[in-house]
């Protein structure tokens, strides 16, 4: 019951950071968006050198934001009583793959694929594009990628702090 209880909070936390910025500012997540309509925003001159800026933006984010979820995961799977590598990675495993679905099913294919407040100005008659659920479904496979490597650093913290 603690693991459902986390992975529900984990998608409500993860929805609080991600919908909101690109509701305000779909720029913001320009990365995350299907190659062609990067390509389009890239060529419209008011976005003239925005994905470039936004590329090293995004990497750091992404760096710092593995590193924050190895250890906020290593202690809430510890804090769970995951006491051992073996435990701890299943445990944050789970957790991972579990927010990845939400992502894939709920942010992508239900709000992003077909919400026009998600359009950036200049790629609105871009509809095929922003309907992409394989570009989605590639995504999702790179977070099982990167939830194995989360839940494998996490397990090893665990490891090495805890266990005697």
């Amino acid at each position: 019951m603690i693991l459902f209880i986390q992975c529900v909070v984990c998608c409500l936390l993860f929805t609080l950071v991600i919908l909101p910025a690109s509701y305000k500012d779909p720029i913001n997540m320009i990365m995350s968006y299907p190659p062609k309509i990067r390509q389009r925003v890239e060529e419209l001159p008011q976005y003239k050198g925005t994905i470039k800026q936004r590329e090293k933006i995004h990497i750091g984010k992404k760096i710092f934001g593995l590193i924050f979820f190895v250890i906020v995961l290593s202690c809430v799977a510890y804090l769970s009583g995951c006491q051992n590598f073996s435990t701890t990675f299943i445990h944050v495993f789970i957790i991972f793959l579990v927010v990845n679905i939400y992502d894939l099913v709920v942010l992508d294919w239900g709000i992003f694929c077909h919400s026009k407040k998600l359009r950036i100005s200049g790629t609105e008659d871009m509809e095929k594009e922003y309907r992409d659920y394989m570009f989605h479904v590639k995504g999702a496979c790179i977070g099982i990628v990167l939830g194995l490597i989360v839940a494998l650093l996490s397990g090893c913290i665990i490891h090495f702090c805890f266990v005697q």
